[in-house]
Parts: structure tokens; C-alpha cells; sequence
């Protein structure tokens, strides 16, 4: 059988010789959508030279170096953001993206600041996971004025100069939180929420929303002063032992930040009967949280699908650097997934 010639593959492509040729010699004036087209034609009749228009295609792509700002090294569940990310540049047809991924473990803003313009200033655009401060809002609005956009991510900034956010709808997530509780908890009783700190927008928009819900339909439960963990287990640990020993009302807590290993790990130590109809809800899922979950210690874990998260936020990044010279705010808001132990 008869090799594929060029004219064999200019016919499969539906495109001239000329332009085949053109992609085989390497000339920029081909499209990455025609290279693209004719790669698969090559790769369908079994054409030679396919790893010649591979490469030429990845060639023709644009480039971009895209820096991701994430907090804590030690919590599994930013290493799994990181490696969605890197999953989902990887993945990309149309661009050769460099994912430079870097973790906050000292949440302070004046160093996340710090960090933040280092990053954004070695990238073509940076997306950041932090608290909203204006430390921060001045590194954002600093990177802006070198064209370098910055999208929020996962929860978002109050910075006008941030080119975007990326993330859950925080309000429908609290709202869904406290009717797991409402829904799960028939005796009266308090209900405790743990926020990472009051500068995070989306623990303090869910637990706006949670508190609504409450207030609405579950007239049964009082929702105690909200508690910062600092993001912490050991203290999240603490304040659940605490509370578990000293309130006998408790009935539920929503875990709106960070600290879901401190939190199981304080009900694992309670007595069972203790333990007995108190309800856990939690953000996002990670080891710990799955665990949580087979063992039943956790109601649901409202969750980023992070595949889809993570790679509209590549594309909001691409897009803030397209469009950087009409100052647009990209808001693109994904549904959160609903984990049980049920669907696990």
C-alpha cells in the first residue's frame, strides 16, 4: 500500500497542497485551527510526517505564563488545586501554558501581597486564593498598571482593578449548608459556624446565606456567634472539643473555612452518643474530608467541581489578557457539586 502523499492529506483536510505545504515548512501564516484540522487528517490516513505537524502546531500557539497563587502547602486540598491546574494547562489544544504554582503557607496579608507581585510580575496574568484586604487590593491594582490581570479565585477581591473572579456561588452554597442542617436536625438545639477569618468574601457571603436560610425555616435552631479557626485544624480542633463538651444543644456545625481535620477529629473523640445525630456540613473535599464522609461523620461537603473550575479559570486568565485595555471584571460563577456519603 502506498504511502499518504500531500495530496492525499490536502484532500482529507478539505485545504490546498499550498497550505499543507506552508504548515510543513513551518510558515506562521497558518492558522492553529487549519494546522489543528490538518493533524487529525494526518493522524486519520496515517500520513508520515504527523509528528512534523504536531509540532508545527504547537508552534503556531500562543504562549502563556500563567502564575497561581495558592495558600498552605501542608493542606491536601490546595495540592489537589494545584494539580487540577496543572491538568487543565496541560490539557489545553489551542495554547502552550506555563502554570507556575506557588503556596502561601504565613497568611499575613503583607506577605500573600509580597508573594503575589513577585509572581504576577514574572507572569503574563496571576490568579489568587486569599483574604480580601487592601494590601492586597494594592498589589492587584500595582500588577494592573503593568498589564499583568489578576482573577480572584475561589473567593473573590474587592479590588476594582482585579480583572476577575472564578469561583462558587457562596450565597446559594450557604443557603444549601443550613438546609442539610434544617433538614437533618429535628430537635431544637444551636448550630455553630467556623470561618477561616471575616476577610474571606466566601465564608462571609455563605454565612450571610446560612443565617438567612436559618432564619427563614429553621425557627427549631439558634445559630451561635460565628468562630474564626485562622485556617487552622489544631484550632479548629479546639473550639469543637470545646464546644462539644460544654454545650449539650449542639446539633450541628457548617464549616465554612478551613479546619475540617481538627473539626472530625474532635467528633471522633466525643462519646458515641454524643456523636449521634450531630451534623457536619463542609466546603470542598480533600483525604481527610473523604474519610469524613465514609465513616459518616459528615452530612455533605459542598464542592468546586475542580476540573471545570480549573480550567474556566485558565480561560478567564487568557481572556483578562486579551482583554486588558477594557478594564471589564470576568465573573464566572460555576456550580458547586453536593458529596453525601451516599454518592461518595
Amino acid at each position: 500500500m502506498n504511502r499518504p502523499t500531500i495530496s492525499d492529506l490536502a484532500k482529507a483536510a478539505n485545504v490546498s497542497i499550498s497550505t499543507v505545504n506552508r504548515i510543513l515548512a513551518g510558515s506562521e501564516s497558518v492558522r492553529t485551527a487549519t494546522i489543528q484540522r490538518v493533524q487529525e487528517a494526518a493522524d486519520e490516513i496515517g500520513y508520515y510526517g504527523l509528528n512534523l505537524i504536531e509540532a508545527r502546531k504547537r508552534e503556531s500557539m500562543p504562549h502563556y505564563r500563567l502564575g497561581f497563587l495558592l495558600q498552605q502547602s501542608s493542606r491536601e486540598l490546595y495540592q489537589h488545586f494545584g494539580r487540577k491546574i496543572r491538568e487543565a494547562a496541560a490539557g489545553r489544544q489551542d495554547a502552550q501554558i506555563d502554570a507556575a504554582i506557588e503556596f502561601v503557607d504565613r497568611l499575613e496579608p503583607e506577605n500573600i501581597a509580597t508573594r503575589l507581585k513577585a509572581l504576577g510580575g514574572t507572569c503574563d496574568a496571576a490568579a489568587v486564593v486569599a483574604a480580601d484586604h487592601p494590601l492586597i487590593g494594592q498589589a492587584i491594582q500595582a500588577l494592573r498598571l503593568q498589564g499583568r490581570p489578576v482573577v480572584a479565585y475561589i473567593t473573590d477581591q474587592s479590588a476594582p482593578e482585579r480583572a476577575g473572579y472564578v469561583g462558587a456561588d457562596n450565597w446559594k452554597l450557604g443557603r444549601t449548608a443550613a438546609w442539610f442542617i434544617a433538614q437533618t436536625v429535628c430537635r431544637p438545639g444551636r448550630v455553630q459556624v467556623l470561618i477561616g477569618n471575616h476577610r474571606y468574601q466566601c465564608q462571609d457571603i455563605s454565612e450571610a446565606s446560612f443565617r438567612s436560610y436559618m432564619r427563614e425555616h429553621a425557627g427549631h435552631l439558634a445559630i451561635d456567634e460565628s468562630l474564626p479557626t485562622h485556617e487552622e485544624p489544631k484550632e479548629a480542633h479546639r473550639l469543637i472539643s470545646k464546644l462539644l463538651a460544654e454545650k449539650d444543644d449542639l446539633v450541628g456545625v457548617y464549616v465554612a473555612g478551613g479546619g475540617i481535620s481538627g473539626v472530625l477529629q474532635a467528633v471522633r473523640e466525643a462519646p458515641e452518643e454524643r456523636r449521634r445525630g450531630f451534623r457536619v456540613i463542609c466546603r470542598d473535599i480533600g483525604p481527610e474530608t473523604r474519610r469524613g464522609l465514609a465513616e459518616g461523620l459528615i452530612t455533605a461537603a459542598l464542592c468546586h467541581p475542580l476540573e471545570q473550575t480549573s480550567a474556566q479559570l485558565i480561560q478567564t486568565m487568557i481572556d483578562a489578557i486579551r482583554q486588558t485595555s477594557n478594564g471589564a471584571i470576568l465573573q464566572r460563577t460555576l456550580p458547586f457539586e453536593i458529596i453525601t456519603p451516599e454518592n461518595l
